[in-house]
């Protein structure tokens, strides 16, 4: 069971660094298509470029959030560990949301509202 436990723990490892990635490459090349793109209209761009960095933000954090589940499951369930875990988690999905009230202007709930008034 331990080299189960090993290559799980591996593969927890992978997901953080392509989360980590995902935010730190995602930002970068953000940040060089607005440089060559904030020629035009500034205030647009710019707003353009905060949504796309929190999108990335919000990818990011979701990937890093499935490793440590993934990091948690595969290590012998302590209590500790799982307190770890459910802080970790209750952090990034309260970063989330704000992010997410932040670049809609609205609650992720209130979507689904809208939606059904639209129809």
């Amino acid at each position: 069971m331990d080299g189960i436990s090993y290559y799980i723990d591996i593969v927890a490892r992978i997901i953080e660094v392509i989360g980590v990635l995902t935010i730190a490459g995602g930002a970068i090349f953000i940040l060089i298509r607005y440089t060559f793109r904030s020629l035009g209209d500034n205030a647009a761009q710019y707003s353009k470029l905060r949504q796309d960095l929190g999108k990335m933000i919000l990818l990011g954090l979701e990937i890093l959030v499935a490793a440590d589940i993934i990091a948690t499951v595969s290590t012998e369930p302590t209590m500790r560990s799982v307190l770890i875990l459910a802080v970790i988690v209750l952090v990034r999905t309260f970063l989330s949301f704000s992010l997410q009230v932040e670049l809609e202007g609205q609650w992720p709930w209130q979507q689904k509202e809208k939606k059904q008034k639209q129809i």
